[in-house]
């Protein structure tokens, strides 16, 4: 059963979406189906692209949240219809054990989802991360893991 754990740039610009959404659907081609499994902390930009396009291709969704105030405190409330039909499709949910978000927690985060996957989805840029536990840190982390790491950042994919 082939899963894979997703990290990217939450500020992509919405014109990025469609050409992200299509590289990670390509990505995911050769592991379509219901044994798929795609594991993600459901924050905004590639995270919920990620989990699209899992479910799209047939797959299950294993939700990590780096705190149990996630939702209420990082979810802008024009995001959290998107959110919670998210949470209400994944198979599973896990909380990292922070009652706040914060760095420690997005760090637990991503080292739970580097934990429970065998291949790793980036979609970055290349930059490095402006604060520890972003996207850079987790694929400089994956790597020293020894997982492959699947870098996505087509043509026309932009940060805001």
């Amino acid at each position: 059963m082939p899963r894979i754990g997703i990290t990217g740039h939450s500020n992509l610009t919405e014109e990025s979406r469609e050409v992200v959404v299509k590289a990670l659907g390509a990505a995911l081609t050769p592991y379509r189906g219901e044994d798929l499994v795609g594991i993600s902390c459901l924050a905004r930009g590639a995270d919920r692209l990620f989990a699209e396009a899992v479910l799209r291709a047939g797959g299950k969704v294993e939700v990590v949240l780096p705190s149990v105030d996630y939702r209420e405190n990082k979810v802008k409330p024009e995001d959290r219809e998107d959110f919670d039909g998210f949470l209400i499709r994944a198979s599973s949910v896990r909380y990292m054990p922070h009652r706040q978000a914060g760095r420690a927690a997005y760090e637990d985060a991503n080292q739970a989802v580097l934990s429970n996957v065998e291949r790793l989805f980036a979609v970055w840029d290349g930059h490095p991360s402006d604060g520890r536990g972003g996207t850079a840190d987790a694929v400089v982390a994956a790597r020293d893991r020894g997982l492959p790491v699947e870098v996505i950042w087509p043509d026309g994919a932009r940060r805001g």
